[in-house]
């Protein structure tokens, strides 16, 4: 039996690999709760960084930074899903209490893996991935079904916000689509009938407790994340059931102490189907930090420090609008001016999170905005409204 371990009580350093918005988000939630945090990053102008007590600039696989940060902090989590495995487990073998493990990132990491993790876990959720096929070698290219076909070319590792993939239409373009994409290794996925998005955020704390927030339904534009919307407009009960369900199953079946979301295609014949993982706060799951009872970031330090977790409970219907840099630019990207964020507080229900990124780019992640309401009519209203001021596209 494993040894138990007590809980990291506030006053202590946490440790957090990655200096980017989640971190920062993450950090502002351990303050707030009387914790100090340690950042591990290589970018000297990290959004976490900046506000952290200690910041640690250095590669993620720099061992004498990695043995600072295990000296000074009793637990380390990561922001990111593409922080090197073995980081983590220097980390873990030199005391710190590491959470999530490196086998839990690792499954996210690489696309295959997931794949084949996912298609072994329909047989307890009934929900699996999409069909698919691995493409590592020329050879492989033969094999494919053309059942399979219009399809997406992803490559294993590395691809997000809809960056390194290609749609492929039949079985001829596909050699040429992975030589674009450098012969890496690829996964292709059958392009389905889709109805809408929806994200599952859970959290499983050092005791086993496992909690899990309302899901919610996502709009994306060119592979970025655009809205946020809770309660899911169009998910029946039944789904939504069937979904936290299989998303509590996966938390457990890991070992897997953390917040952790998994996105899922709701297709056209009501079929459920579940598209990626990622072993961190998200994007999707910002609503959380105004309209529930207990935030994911702060749910990310209960989980770490060994804490009971939070309620989850939904406070209000929101909106989540995400804000990229495109906002601070004309029409002719000649010069970059701050958006009215004066017009945007007009709006009462409109809470403004930024990211303290000095450098604003298009299609960066700059911010997002949680709109309220007293009903879930009301709470799109209001985000559209907040779109409309900003000049996005509602």
């Amino acid at each position: 039996m494993a040894e138990h371990l007590e809980p990291i009580l506030p006053g202590s350093y946490l440790g957090i690999l990655g200096g980017g918005q989640l971190g920062r988000m993450f950090t502002q939630a351990a303050q707030a709760m009387g914790y100090k945090v340690c950042v591990l990053d290589p970018d000297p102008d990290s959004p976490a960084g900046s506000l952290a007590e200690k910041f640690i600039k250095a590669d993620y696989t720099d061992s004498v930074a990695l043995k600072q940060m295990a000296a000074l902090c009793q637990s380390v989590s990561t922001e990111f899903e593409n922080v090197p495995a073995q980081a983590l487990d220097a980390l873990e073998a030199l005391g710190a209490f590491v959470a999530p493990r490196s086998s839990c990132v690792s499954i996210a990491q690489n696309r295959v893996a997931e794949k084949k993790f996912l298609a072994a876990w329909k047989a307890e959720t009934n929900i699996g991935p999409a069909p698919y096929a691995v493409i590592e070698h020329d050879a492989d290219i033969a094999h494919v079904p053309n059942d399979l076909f219009p399809g997406i070319l992803k490559t294993a590792r590395m691809g997000y916000d809809g960056k390194g993939q290609i749609t492929v239409y039949e079985l001829t373009e596909l050699a040429a689509a992975w030589a674009e994409l450098g012969k890496v290794p690829c996964v292709l996925e059958k392009r389905m009938d889709l109805d809408f998005e929806v994200s599952a955020l859970v959290v499983r704390g050092y005791d086993d407790a496992v909690v899990a927030y309302p899901v919610s339904q996502n709009i994306h534009r060119d592979g970025i994340l655009h809205t946020s919307t809770v309660p899911a407009p169009s998910l029946k009960p039944a789904q939504e059931k069937k979904i936290i369900e299989a998303a509590k199953a996966l938390i457990r079946k890991i070992d897997y102490v953390g917040v952790l979301c998994v996105e899922f295609f709701v297709l056209k014949n009501g079929d459920i189907v579940a598209n990626e993982i990622a072993p961190r706060p998200h994007n999707s799951g910002h609503y959380t930090m105004d309209a529930c009872v207990t935030g994911q970031f702060e749910q990310q330090v209960r989980s770490m420090a060994r804490l009971p977790l939070g309620d989850t409970r939904l406070l209000a219907p929101v909106s989540m609008l995400n804000l990229l840099g495109d906002l601070w630019f004309d029409d002719n990207l000649s010069t970059s001016q701050e958006p009215a964020w004066n017009q945007v507080l007009s709006h009462p229900d409109a809470k403004l999170h930024l990211y303290g990124k000095s450098d604003p780019r298009i299609g960066r992640k700059m911010g997002h905005i949680n709109c309220l309401g007293e009903s879930l009519n009301q709470a799109r209203q209001n985000c559209a409204a907040v779109a409309v001021e900003l000049g996005i596209e509602p």
